[in-house]
């Protein structure tokens, strides 16, 4: 979307508000994939994930992206391109600097960008009420169509990815925490370049006296607090 005032600076536009021309992320990368010239990476966070796309043998990014253990976590500086496939708009992201980061720094990032995506929500609420000066947020609004109930569903979104980074969770009773490190430690264990199959988890767990409830729910948990992630399908991975 061109900016107003300007024939020549072309933005992307989140129905969230944001108005970006340089992105910055972080996450887990959790797939590196080359394609002849082409290097395919995702990222994900608590939101969803990131299409990166990267090219270039020997490109410096390509090369950094190639050294790094999948899963880790990183912190990606890139650019949004949009593009036809399959007759509808897709997007992804072109890394130009990317770096390992820890948990503790992606979870600081997951609560600085919802402080400042609420408060886009915000003005987007104004706008739709034409109760604002901004007229950003009303080309959004126009732009995408949205109404309140999209607002609310994206607040509903960012409550939940609030909810798995909290950096002061309630402890879990001590039967639950054994559970969890109980089926780490299978997890770990068991984990081959796909990961473990979650029966697999569930059978062996079951011979410590686990039952499958107990170890399904530890399961999401563990993926929820980003402990491990399911690469596909019925399969887990350490992350």
């Amino acid at each position: 979307m061109p900016d107003e005032g300007s024939e020549s600076s072309a933005w992307v536009v989140t129905p969230g508000g944001a108005w970006c021309r340089s992105l910055y992320l972080c996450g887990a990368l959790t797939e590196v994939t080359e394609v002849t010239d082409v290097l395919f990476c995702r990222l994900a966070d608590p939101t969803g994930a990131f299409d990166l796309v990267t090219g270039g043998r020997r490109g410096a990014v390509a090369e950094q992206l190639r050294a790094i253990p999948v899963p880790s976590f990183v912190a990606v500086t890139g650019i949004a391109q949009l593009y036809k496939k399959n007759g509808s708009w897709a997007v992804s992201v072109r890394p130009e600097y990317v770096r390992v980061i820890d948990k503790a720094t992606r979870n600081r990032w997951i609560v600085t960008a919802a402080d400042m995506t609420l408060a886009r929500i915000e003005r987007l609420l104004a706008a739709l009420d034409g109760d604002t000066s901004d007229a950003r947020a009303t080309r959004v609004i126009r732009h995408y169509g949205l109404t309140r109930e999209q607002l609310r569903g994206m607040v509903t979104i960012i409550d939940g990815a609030l909810t798995s980074v909290s950096t002061s969770p309630e402890a879990p009773p001590a039967a639950e925490a054994d559970i969890s490190a109980a089926v780490m430690e299978i997890i770990c264990a068991e984990s081959g370049p796909r990961g473990v199959a979650v029966q697999d988890v569930i059978e062996k767990a079951g011979s410590q006296g686990y039952t499958q409830a107990a170890v399904l729910a530890a399961i999401e948990s563990l993926v929820t607090s980003d402990d491990c992630y399911q690469p596909q399908k019925g399969y887990v991975k350490p992350l």
